[in-house]
């Protein structure tokens, strides 16, 4: 599966590798990408994580989706 999330909180490319590192610790997602100008994350994986898993990810670290 593959979804692009907007993330507001995001402010630059930092922002940007911390939300990256930490989504790739899921085991089965395959690749992060992230545009801190359009506060975006671009997110590949597969079952089992899920659409809520990293949702709930991101809520953790302080970059809830919007």
């Amino acid at each position: 599966m593959n979804k692009t999330f907007h993330i507001p909180n995001i402010t630059c490319d930092h922002c940007v590798k911390t939300i990256c590192n930490e989504l790739l610790e899921l085991e089965a997602v395959r690749t992060v990408k992230g545009d801190a100008d359009q506060k975006t994350i671009t997110v590949d994986w597969d079952a089992p994580v899920t659409e809520g898993k990293i949702l709930k990810v991101l809520q953790s670290i302080t970059y809830p989706a919007e």
